[in-house]
């Protein structure tokens, strides 16, 4: 690892996971404080940790004197590797690796869009491997559980499946990006192996949903399908009516850490 830069008070490192640099900041907990579980932050497809939410929840944080790691996937942001090389499996390794590694004791996951799938994975995992009491939480924002699948796959057009398949990738335009990007075959036949809502979903801990109603790219209604299948844990939901797919507005965030200071 090697410190390169500092921002807001939280200096850049870089972590090597399957020879790619994976760039992270990380604040670490004020022991002068009372111990309260510490804050991962696991991005959207193509987002990255110096967005809005990110970044109010390291200053979150900072005010409760708790740990807060923020990272970037590969191809995302400021970390190595190419965004087409990308899989559900390889980010949810990179998601393990860095929480193994830069975090201790009790973690919320707070886990946004594809964050939210990703979050729900790794607690999988760590359950797996009888280390739930690791995740204290999980805090999800319009959770984009098996997206690859229910909201790609099955809405696409024959033509556009047939260019995925055949050519390996597909130009996806996107309403926040200025330059369209690839959706890959690799991506779509991954995903498959990553399925959630197949079956029940164990979160190993209390799990909050924040899910705007007008939101375009992940419907209320997803989020109500994946509240059946957490059947065994303790689910809060929070409907924003008029809230979009980010939930970036002030109210948005104010309501995002009244959940993270609230699930644990």
């Amino acid at each position: 690892m090697s410190d390169t830069s500092t921002h807001d008070g939280c200096a850049i490192d870089f972590l090597k996971v399957d020879g790619v640099s994976i760039a992270f900041r990380r604040r670490l907990p004020n022991p002068a404080k009372a111990v309260r579980p510490g804050i991962v932050w696991l991005g959207g497809f193509k987002s990255d940790m110096k967005s809005t939410k990110a970044e109010r929840l390291d200053d979150f944080a900072g005010r409760e004197g708790r740990a807060c790691l923020r990272f970037d996937y590969s191809g995302h942001g400021e970390s190595g590797g190419r965004f087409e090389d990308g899989t559900i499996s390889r980010w949810v390794s990179e998601s393990l690796a860095m929480l193994r590694s830069q975090t201790s004791g009790p973690q919320i996951l707070v886990g946004s869009s594809m964050g939210g799938w990703i979050a729900l994975l790794v607690a999988r995992a760590m359950g797996a491997e009888e280390a739930s009491r690791r995740i204290a939480g999980l805090v999800l924002i319009a959770p984009a559980v098996d997206f690859t699948e229910v909201l790609m796959w099955e809405k696409m057009g024959a033509d556009t499946r047939r260019e995925i398949v055949e050519k390996g990738a597909w130009m996806r335009q996107s309403a926040y990006a200025p330059e369209p990007y690839p959706i890959t075959r690799a991506l779509i036949e991954d995903g498959r192996r990553n399925l959630l809502l197949c079956g029940m979903i164990e979160a190993h801990a209390p799990v909050h949903i924040l899910q705007g109603g007008k939101d375009p790219d992940v419907p209320w209604q997803h989020a109500m399908t994946l509240v059946e299948h957490l059947a065994g844990d303790c689910v809060t939901v929070t409907l924003i009516k008029d809230g979009d797919h980010r939930l970036s507005r002030e109210q948005d965030i104010a309501l995002l850490l009244a959940a993270v200071g609230t699930v644990a």
